[in-house]
């Protein structure tokens, strides 16, 4: 897709196609990929600006962003319709964590199937049985290797664009060892790339580099059981990507607790006004001229030229 479609107002743009190849020509490449996580359109809009090539939906993002706990209560049409907004508004490669596929073979091919339409790039599954828990925290219980390697090739059955992410979090409860092996199995069933989670050192990333053969994803959350480690250091270790799924919510959740107690405390918001997205920005980042000039009857808006 050229920059001037992705740039272009979404009611004039074509359907997003072929983001799914367009991310595996970068698996081809050898072009490391870090993918900013994200939540919403505009959280997206920002990342792109950025000039991140790639963006990821975290499951547990977007619970926490609907007020819930990441233990299986979102929805597979939750997650579609934030999922359709986000490549609506990006044109970019969206990976999308699509937990342990909101059900069986079926409901993992639906899944594969709506993502597909809404232009999503590439899914991600994980062998967690439900309730599934974040992959950093204890208590995770695992499907066996014979289950998630039939979701898998469900998936890929049902996939025409979409490429498949197959997340094993066993390194946490049956070891490096065997965790490699079921990634070896899930690859043999259709999955296109792997995930492993909860890694808690650079013996362990450089493991699953030495023994998996196709692109590896490095998850970056903050808090949990992986330190502290950049894109370069991944890229070395022999990943192919990475992603930092909870990143941005944490950010701009922080900074609005500290807006709203400052803003109870003093009655006024002017202290904070220079932390703040200029109404001009705003516009120019949504771009709110290229939709009003799609309608002659709206008189141009004129920027009033104050802090607001």
């Amino acid at each position: 897709m050229g920059h001037d479609e992705q740039m272009a107002v979404w009611l004039e743009q074509s359907r997003p196609e072929q983001l799914g190849a367009d991310l595996a020509r970068k698996w081809a490449n050898k072009e490391f990929i870090a993918i900013a996580g994200v939540y919403d359109p505009i959280s997206a809009l920002l990342a792109r600006q950025a000039g991140f090539e790639a963006l990821y939906l975290s499951g547990g993002a977007l619970t926490a962003s609907l007020g819930l706990p990441d233990l299986g209560l979102l929805t597979m049409e939750e997650l579609v319709d934030r999922a359709r907004a986000i490549v609506r508004a990006t044109r970019v490669p969206l990976v999308v964590d699509g937990d342990t596929g909101y059900g069986e073979a079926l409901n993992v091919m639906r899944l594969v199937r709506e993502l597909e339409d809404v232009g999503v790039a590439a899914v991600q599954l994980e062998d967690q049985i439900l309730p599934k828990k974040c992959g950093h925290l204890n208590g995770k219980q695992l499907v066996s290797s014979e289950e998630m390697a039939f979701k898998i090739a469900a998936a890929a059955k049902a996939r025409r664009d979409i490429r498949i992410i197959a997340r094993t979090d066993a390194v946490a409860t049956e070891g490096l060892d065997a965790a490699i092996r079921r990634a070896k199995a899930y690859i043999e069933a259709g999955a296109d790339a792997i995930f492993p989670e909860a890694l808690t050192d650079v013996a362990q990333f450089q493991a699953f580099a030495q023994a998996i053969s196709v692109p590896l994803l490095a998850n970056m959350t903050e808090f949990g059981r992986t330190p502290q480690t950049s894109a370069q250091q991944f890229e070395q270790m022999g990943y192919a990507m990475a992603i930092w799924p909870v990143s941005s919510l944490r950010i701009a959740a922080k900074a609005m607790q500290l807006f709203y107690d400052e803003l109870k405390q003093t009655g006024s918001a002017a202290g904070q006004v220079e932390h703040m997205q200029s109404r001009a920005e705003l516009y120019d980042l949504i771009h709110y001229f290229g939709y009003e000039s799609l309608d002659s009857s709206i008189q141009r808006t004129v920027v009033p030229d104050v802090l607001d």
